[in-house]
């Protein structure tokens, strides 16, 4: 079965809302892998700034996402804060052996966030929603705390920044991007076969600049 990697961060509301449109990803007859990374690690290893450091995409950003779930009934609420600390969540993510239990927690994770208005940097919310996962939370916290789940995030991120993965959500599969929850329908019709004509996308990034920004 082909593979689509899912590159995950909950700090993204788009994140979330990628999230409830997986169902129609899998029916396409692939496997989805989930990838946490560290969103500000990719943003730092592209130069870049998130939306929500700029505050004029801070608003848009938020009006958007409040729109899109209004329009497909859901409930928005919002972290206590924005942005906040993701790490300790992210490596509970990785600190989790089966896939299967992996995935329920990245998705509670979003849930909880986004629906439910908790804080993910607290070690109590993230224990509360592991046990509602099924899962020990205690244990998950120290093993989040291991230098070598703290590496793998690291890892993680910089092999997606290597691999032109700059923001999140980002889909890849058969080594293409799809970036933003609004790019499954395109994601889905690669799927499908479509392909652009690669030569000609080399073609155009060939050519030469003609003009450069001022600073």
């Amino acid at each position: 079965m082909e593979k689509v990697r899912f590159y995950y961060d909950p700090i993204s509301p788009y994140a979330w809302l990628a999230t409830k449109q997986i169902a129609r990803i899998e029916a396409a007859g692939v496997h989805l892998e989930m990838e946490p990374v560290l969103l500000a690690g990719l943003l730092k290893a592209h130069g870049t700034k998130g939306p929500a450091e700029v505050p004029a995409k801070r608003e848009f950003l938020f009006r958007d996402v409040m729109r899109i779930a209004d329009a497909h009934g859901l409930p928005f609420r919002g972290p206590p804060g924005h942005p906040f600390n993701p790490l300790l969540a992210l490596r509970m993510c990785l600190a989790i052996q089966s896939l299967t239990s992996r995935r329920r927690f990245t998705f509670m994770l979003s849930q909880a966030c986004w629906e439910r208005g908790l804080d993910l940097s607290s070690p109590a919310v993230l224990k509360a929603l592991a046990a509602e996962c099924d899962l020990n939370g205690e244990a998950l916290v120290a093993n989040a705390g291991d230098p070598a789940i703290k590496q793998a995030l690291i890892d993680a991120t910089e092999n997606a920044a290597a691999a032109g993965v700059f923001g999140v959500p980002t889909f890849s599969y058969m080594g293409e991007l799809f970036w933003g929850g609004d790019r499954i329908d395109l994601l889905l019709r690669r799927i499908a076969g479509h392909r652009i004509d690669e030569a000609r996308l080399k073609e155009f990034l060939a050519r030469p600049a003609l003009a450069e920004r001022g600073m």
